[in-house]
């Protein structure tokens, strides 16, 4: 498939709020089975989902934040996407710590709060 044939996805559209949601969907079976994966195997994923998010970029950014708040909007604890890591630095983009330090997570500046530590307590929610 050609990205012709999949949906535009303009922020907010309902091909969008769809990608966001598989994006989630994905996320929390890597979660389930206790791994890390990379954006780009996300962004595989999201392709046989449908929908053409390249790994890098502002696309691929701005779902994984709305994943985040979406899943914080519906009383999950955890930011979602501290397992989709970079494939070379083995870590979330700085894009997430920065997330992190916004409402309503609020958490990355935090002493002793990593990523990691949201790792870890991503598993022991999703688990």
């Amino acid at each position: 498939m050609t990205d012709t044939q999949f949906p535009r996805l303009k922020h907010g559209s309902d091909a969008w709020c769809a990608a966001r949601d598989s994006m989630v969907e994905i996320i929390k079976g890597w979660a389930a089975d206790g791994r890390t994966d990379y954006y780009g195997t996300l962004s595989e994923s999201l392709r046989d989902a449908g929908f053409s998010v390249p790994p890098r970029g502002t696309l691929m950014s701005s779902l994984l934040e709305a994943a985040c708040r979406v899943e914080a909007d519906r009383g999950v604890p955890v930011m979602l996407t501290a397992i989709v890591v970079n494939k070379q630095h083995q870590r979330p983009s700085e894009q997430f710590e920065v997330l992190a330090k916004t409402a309503p997570f609020q958490r990355g500046d935090e002493p002793g709060w990593s990523w990691e530590a949201e790792r870890d307590r991503v598993f022991a929610h999703y688990r």
